[in-house]
Parts: structure tokens; C-alpha cells; sequence
């Protein structure tokens, strides 16, 4: 898998089982746009596919600390998913930066220029360490109440998530190093490696909530403190791997330290006047989502515990599912960075197109698994059944939202579009979907699932702005030809 010519793939997707179901697909694209389809799915699937594995088992980090914690009853679950928030917020800021630098990652593989791809790393790793020193790490460890409370009103919540964020505070700064990395893996169509990271760091993480939450194998039970110690430890171990992948076995990404840190004037202006919207879109976008969870909180903590059951299963779907804008952002800013606009453009329809099929296909997977999975939660009976309302809206509604991230993930910031995607992406989350939320809790005081349900509507004002911009192809920019 990736670019590396010699490694060993743990997802074989050259195989006749798994071209059996690929090539009827791109045969169906090549009558619609013309040869190469079957090439192009390809390519998408070996980069794709990885992102996707990888994106979650990362998201099952957050499932795992739900599962085990949720044994513990509905106000543990609660406060964990009220303070997995806070670290939502930060990794979006982290992905938004990387993100932004990943632009130029992507269209510096297109010249197969390492110095650069190096440069812009450096560049990803200073600003987001900086930035998770200074606005997480050190709050959490002085006021992660007062963080907290704007969350939630509820006194027994805020007490033991003030325990499980200050315990796992070092995993902003951990983070801070793995996700720029991580982007510049991928950009280098690398992806495997990342992926067998992750599931490196899931089986411990998986091991170590096991054995502290509930005290096994000798250890003491610590609840959800047990829970945030084992997080903690497998992002550490995480960093380690990650530094051992790439400068240990000397990756085509590692270099002297003096090409980490020498950065010329215009490459960091364009890097973070790139990354700077990309980082407020991630940012604020993220802290959007939190206040749809400070609106469901204030129903109740049954309510809460449902909205953060069946999100934490969306959240599966969900992910895998935006890494096909991470994809799209790798290969089509490859072509772009080889300055070929027109087949940038061409290959980003062609790309769209299978967006919808997998939204689909993704849609009808999580309703269809949806009940079975609830079960593996200890809700109340009224807290399941919300729960599978809940499930059953986001699996309505999940086609679009995947078209929605794929184009402002990939399409758009492949090409340096990041202002106009921020405000597609954010204004449609604050204008509409917010007072909703607000609107339907705390005026109206609907169910918590008839909530969820009105806030959608901000997909389909997201959809119409989008899709007119992806098909105007003002995106289709080459960001990197005078940078020698």
C-alpha cells in the first residue's frame, strides 16, 4: 500500500475478491466520463482505504473509553463523551492546520520536492505545538471545570470529567507532533504506515481502559481516571512510533533537522496563509459541534448519554468516510502540483462521483447495524431507544454530509480554496445549525432526537454552496510553481 514500492499490504486490494466488487463501479464511470475509471478507483481505494482503516480505529480510541466507561453507568459515560469535547476541538484544530500545510505537502510530492515536504512539516509541527501548549494543555491543567461547565450544568458530570482531562492533558502535546506527520505520510501516498500505528495504539488503549477502569489483572480500579491514564499512555506510545517510523527506519520524509527548521519567508506566509483558514474552519466547525452538545445537554443526562452513544457510532462512519476528502486532496493535488488543471479538474469529478456511491453504501450500513450496536451500551431502556432514533437521523442524512466533507476536505483545499470553504463550512454550522439546536432544546424543549433532526438542515444550505463552487473550478490552482 502507499508509494512504498516493498511493503507488505494489509489490505489486499490488487485482489480478484476485491476488484470483483471494485470493477463493475469503474466500469460504470468509464461509460460516463470516458477511459481510466477503473485506474482512477485504484488509486482511490489504495489511498483512500488506509486513511479510512485508519481514521477508525482512531475514532474507536473515543468508542473504546465510551464502551468500558459506560459500564460504569450513564453519568460515566456522559462525562467522559463531555470531556472527549474538549480533545475533539483541539485534534480539529491540529487537522486543520495540518490540512492547510498538507496543500503543499501534496503538490510538493506532485515535483517529488522532499526538501520542501520537510520545510512545510517543520512549519505544521512548530504552529500546532505552539498552539496546544498555550490554549490546551495549560487550561486543562489549571481550570478543566471551568472548561467543562460550558458544556454542561450538571455538578457529578463536571467533577469526574475535570479528573479524566487533566490526567490526559499530555495527549495535546503528543498530538501536536503526530497529526502533522501523519498528514505529511499521507501526502507522500504513504498511508500504510500511519495505519498500522493506529492499530498498534488501539490494542493498547484497548488493553490498558480494560485493566485500569475496572482493575484487572492486579491493577487498581480507577474508574475514569483508569480510563484517561490509558488513553494518555497509548497517545504517548503513539508519538514514539510514529518518530521511530519515520526517523528510526529513516523514512523518504526524514531529513536533517536544519530542513525541519529552515523555513524561507514565503513558504511560511503561504503555508499559514493557507493553514489559517483551514485551522478556523477545523476550529470553529469543531466548537460548533460542541455546542450542539451543550444544547443536548441541557435536556437531560439521559438525553446527553444517547446523543453520545450513537455518536460516538457515527463518528465511525463518519470519519472513514471524510478521509475520502483527504484522498482527494492527496491525488488531485499531486496533478495540480505537476500543473496539469484540466485533468486536476477531471479527476475531481470522477472522484465526486464515487463519493455518492460509497455515501450510500455508508448510509444504508449504519442504519442496518445500528440497533445491534446500542446494545453494546448500558442505557436505560428510554436512553436506547433514543439512541436508535438518533442513529436512525444520521444515517438518513449521512450521503450528504459525506458529499459536503469531501469537497471541502479534498476538492477545495487541494487547491488552496480554504477562505471560501471556511465560510461554506462554518457559516452554514453557526447561521443555521446552532439556533437550531438552541432553538429546538431550550424554546421549543423537543425530544432530543426531533433536536437532532432539525439541526440537518445545515447540510443541505452547506450543499448548495459547495457544490456551485466545486463546479465552478475557481479551486484549480497550482500553489507551488515558483517555490524552488
Amino acid at each position: 500500500m502507499g508509494h512504498a514500492g516493498n511493503s507488505i499490504s494489509l489490505f489486499p486490494i490488487e485482489s480478484p475478491a476485491c476488484m470483483w466488487y471494485i470493477i463493475p463501479m469503474t466500469k460504470r464511470l468509464d461509460n460516463i466520463n470516458g477511459q481510466g475509471g477503473e485506474r482512477l478507483l485504484r488509486t482511490l481505494v489504495r489511498v483512500a482505504l488506509p486513511i479510512a482503516a485508519q481514521s477508525m480505529i482512531s475514532s474507536s480510541l473515543n468508542l473504546v473509553d465510551n464502551l468500558i466507561v459506560g459500564r460504569l453507568g450513564e453519568t460515566a459515560l456522559a462525562s467522559v463523551g463531555l470531556s472527549v469535547q474538549i480533545f475533539f476541538i483541539h485534534w480539529m484544530v491540529m487537522f486543520g492546520f495540518s490540512s492547510g500545510a498538507a496543500t503543499f505537502m501534496a503538490q510538493f510530492w506532485g515535483k517529488r520536492d522532499l526538501a520542501n515536504i520537510r520545510r512545510a512539516v517543520g512549519i505544521a509541527v512548530s504552529c500546532c505545538f505552539a498552539a496546544s501548549l498555550l490554549l490546551f494543555f495549560l487550561p486543562a491543567m489549571l481550570f478543566p471545570g471551568k472548561i467543562l461547565g460550558i458544556f454542561t450544568n450538571i455538578p457529578e458530570v463536571i467533577a469526574a470529567g475535570s479528573v479524566f482531562v487533566r490526567i490526559n492533558a499530555i495527549s495535546f502535546l503528543t498530538v501536536s507532533f503526530t497529526v502533522p506527520f501523519t498528514a505529511a505520510l499521507r501526502a507522500t501516498q504513504q498511508t500504510h504506515i500511519p495505519l498500522r500505528i493506529s492499530i498498534a495504539v488501539f490494542g493498547l488503549n484497548t488493553l490498558l481502559n480494560y485493566t485500569f477502569v475496572y482493575g484487572n489483572f492486579g491493577a487498581p480500579a480507577l474508574g475514569v481516571a483508569g480510563s484517561a491514564l490509558a488513553t494518555a499512555i497509548a497517545r504517548l506510545t503513539e508519538l514514539v512510533l510514529v518518530i521511530v517510523a519515520v526517523f528510526g527506519l529513516k523514512n523518504k520524509i526524514a531529513g536533517p533537522l536544519r530542513e525541519f527548521t529552515s523555513w524561507a519567508s514565503t513558504l511560511f506566509r503561504r503555508i499559514c496563509g493557507n493553514a489559517l483558514p483551514t485551522t478556523l474552519n477545523e476550529t470553529l466547525w469543531g466548537i460548533g459541534m460542541s455546542m450542539y452538545n451543550a444544547a443536548y445537554g441541557r435536556i437531560g443526562v439521559t438525553a446527553f448519554a444517547a446523543v453520545q452513544a450513537s455518536g460516538t457510532i457515527q463518528n465511525l462512519f463518519i470519519l472513514a468516510c471524510f478521509s475520502l476528502g483527504e484522498a482527494i486532496l492527496i491525488i488531485v493535488g499531486e496533478r495540480l502540483g505537476q500543473g496539469d488543471l484540466a485533468g486536476a479538474s477531471r479527476v475531481a469529478r470522477k472522484l465526486m462521483k464515487i463519493c455518492v456511491l460509497i455515501g450510500f453504501a455508508a448510509s444504508v450500513l449504519l442504519f442496518a447495524t445500528s440497533r445491534g450496536i446500542i446494545l453494546l451500551f448500558d442505557l436505560t431502556p428510554e436512553g436506547a431507544e433514543c439512541a436508535r432514533l438518533i442513529l436512525a437521523i444520521y444515517s438518513l442524512f449521512l450521503v450528504v454530509k459525506i458529499f459536503n466533507s469531501a469537497i471541502v476536505t479534498g476538492v477545495l483545499r487541494c487547491g488552496g480554496d480554504t477562505t471560501f470553504a471556511m465560510l461554506a463550512d462554518v457559516g452554514t454550522v453557526w447561521l443555521v445549525g446552532v439556533p437550531l439546536a438552541f432553538f429546538g432544546a431550550l424554546w421549543l424543549k423537543l425530544p432530543v432526537y426531533y433536536v437532532v433532526l432539525i439541526v440537518q438542515a445545515d447540510e443541505f444550505v452547506k450543499l448548495f454552496l459547495t457544490g456551485y463552487r466545486f463546479l465552478s473550478d475557481k479551486w484549480v490552482r497550482n500553489l507551488v510553481h515558483d517555490i524552488g
